[in-house]
C-alpha cells in the first residue's frame, strides 16, 4: 500500500515539521512597524496565530482545496473551538505575516502529539492528538473528557448538529464556609522542566521564520469565562459555573481579587522562567482572553474594572514591559469602548477582536481616540454581519474601508472579528483574501 504523502510529513513526535518559508523579510519588517505604530508598506495579516484569530477546521480544508494544495486531513490545534492548523503552505498562499506558538496541551489538557485521523459529525476527516478520547451519548452528541480520560465525567459536548464544543456545567453546590482560593488555582501551577524543554524546541524552530511571532503561554488570563469551567481538570473544585463566576465578581469581590493576586504571582514566576529560554525571539504574548463586553454594553463598570482587574493586569504587564521586548495582547469581545482607556492604563498594547458591530465600536472613533496607544488586531470584517450574510462585493468594500481607516500610521493587524466559523459562505472568505492581496 502506498503511504499518503501527508503521512511522510509527520515527525517522530507526531507534529508536522515546522517550515515557515511562506513568510518573507518584508513580513517581519511590516509587522514590527505595525506594532510600533509606524506606517507599514502593506497591511499586516494574521490568521491562526492565536486562539481568537483562527479559522474553523472545515474552512481550512476548503482553503487548501482553493489554493490547489495537497489533500490531507487538517490538524485540529484547538478542539474546543475546532480551529484548524494554518500550516506553512497556507501561510504562503494566504500571504500571512504572523506565526503563533501554542502550549504543548490543548484546552482539554490533551498533549498535541501522535496525531490520528478521525471523522467529524459533518463527515470531514481531521487529525486529533492520540489521547483525544471521546464517546457518543444517546442523542448522538460527542462527549469529550478532561485529559481524554473516559473514566471521569465529561467536561465538554459537541451537539450532533454543531461545529465546536461547549463546556459542561460541573459546578458543585457552593458552601461559603468551604470556599478556598487554592481550588480556583489548581490549573495555575509553576511550569515544569518538561514545559521548558517544549518551549526551547518551539523557539529552535523559528530559525527560518521571517514574520511576527505571537506566543500563547497560558496562565495570565484572569477570569476568562472560557477557562473558568476548567475543561482540562478531572474534578474541578471551587467556583466553576459560568453564572456563579459572574455573580462572584459582585458578591465575592475580595475572594476573586485574592485569586487574581496569587495567580499573577505564579504567572510572573513562569514568565521569568520562559523569558530565560525565549528571550527576544517572540514579539507578542497573548496575555488575556477575558471578555468584558456584550453587544450593547460592558459587563462591569469602569470603577469595578479598576478595583477587580486593573491592578493585577498591570502587575503582569509591567513585569513584561520592564523585562522583555514583548507586546501584550488583550482579547475582549463586545462594546468595550468605555474600558479602552482602562485597558491602556493596565498596560495592554493590543486589543482584539475590535468588534465593529457592537455599540460604540466605530472604527473611525476608535482609531482617533485610542490609535496612538493601542494596536487594533482584528475588525477587518464583521463576522456577525457582512461576512456571514453579505455578498462578496460587500465583503470587499468593507475590507477596503476598514483597512483604510485602521491601517493609517500603523497599529493595525488584519483579522476578522473573532474566529472564522464553519458555516460562513466560502465565497466571502475568498473575497476577503483576494481584497487583501489587492491592497
Amino acid at each position: 500500500m502506498k503511504i499518503p504523502d501527508w503521512k511522510n510529513k509527520l515527525t517522530l513526535n507526531g507534529r508536522i515539521s515546522n517550515e515557515f518559508s511562506g513568510m518573507t523579510n518584508t513580513s517581519r519588517e511590516n509587522f514590527i512597524k505595525t506594532i510600533n505604530h509606524q506606517q507599514p508598506d502593506k497591511v499586516v495579516v494574521d490568521f491562526g496565530s492565536t486562539p481568537v484569530t483562527g479559522i474553523h477546521v472545515l474552512i481550512v480544508e476548503k482553503l487548501r482545496q482553493h489554493y490547489g494544495l495537497e489533500k490531507m486531513p487538517v490538524k485540529v490545534i484547538e478542539p474546543y473551538q475546532m480551529l484548524g492548523e494554518i500550516d506553512s503552505e497556507l501561510i504562503g498562499a494566504m500571504e500571512i505575516d504572523v506565526l503563533g506558538l501554542f502550549s504543548s496541551k490543548n484546552m482539554f489538557g490533551v498533549p498535541n502529539e501522535n496525531w490520528k485521523v478521525h471523522k467529524t459529525l459533518w463527515g470531514q476527516e481531521v487529525m486529533f492528538p492520540a489521547n483525544f478520547n471521546y464517546t457518543y451519548n444517546s442523542n448522538g452528541d460527542i462527549m469529550m473528557y478532561p485529559e481524554g480520560d473516559t473514566s471521569v465525567p465529561p467536561s465538554g459536548i459537541m451537539p450532533k448538529t454543531g461545529y465546536f464544543f461547549d463546556a459542561l456545567n460541573r459546578q458543585e453546590p457552593i458552601d461559603e464556609s468551604e470556599l478556598k482560593v487554592e481550588d480556583n488555582l489548581e490549573e495555575f501551577g509553576l511550569i515544569t522542566e518538561q514545559d521548558i524543554a517544549y518551549w526551547k524546541e518551539q523557539i529552535s524552530n523559528l530559525d527560518n521564520n521571517s514574520g511576527g511571532v505571537v506566543a500563547t503561554f497560558g496562565g495570565t488570563a484572569l477570569g476568562d469565562i472560557a477557562l473558568v469551567p476548567a475543561i482540562n481538570l478531572k474534578n474541578p473544585k471551587g467556583i466553576r459555573g459560568i453564572e456563579e463566576w459572574y455573580i462572584s465578581t459582585l458578591i465575592r469581590e475580595d475572594f476573586v481579587k485574592e485569586i487574581y493576586d496569587k495567580q499573577t504571582d505564579i504567572a510572573i514566576e513562569n514568565l521569568k522562567l520562559l523569558h530565560n529560554v525565549i528571550g527576544c525571539k517572540i514579539d507578542v504574548v497573548f496575555t488575556c482572553g477575558t471578555d468584558f463586553g456584550t453587544q450593547n454594553s460592558t459587563f462591569c463598570s469602569p470603577d469595578t474594572y479598576d478595583r477587580v482587574w486593573l491592578p493585577y493586569y498591570k502587575k503582569v504587564n509591567d513585569w513584561i514591559h520592564i523585562n522583555t521586548n514583548w507586546k501584550t495582547f488583550k482579547h475582549s469581545c463586545g462594546a468595550v469602548e468605555p474600558l479602552l482607556s482602562h485597558f491602556i492604563e493596565s498596560g495592554f498594547d493590543i486589543i482584539n477582536p475590535v468588534q465593529i458591530n457592537a455599540a460604540g465600536m466605530d472604527a473611525r472613533k476608535l482609531k482617533k481616540e485610542y490609535g496612538d496607544h493601542l494596536v487594533f488586531w482584528g475588525g477587518g470584517a464583521d463576522t456577525q454581519g457582512v461576512f456571514a450574510f453579505g455578498t462578496p462585493q460587500q465583503v470587499k468594500d468593507q475590507v477596503k474601508l476598514q483597512c483604510e481607516i485602521l491601517n493609517k500610521n500603523g497599529g493595525f493587524v488584519f483579522n476578522t472579528v473573532h474566529n472564522i466559523q464553519a458555516n460562513v459562505p466560502f465565497k466571502n472568505v475568498v473575497a476577503m483574501l483576494d481584497t487583501l492581496k489587492e491592497l
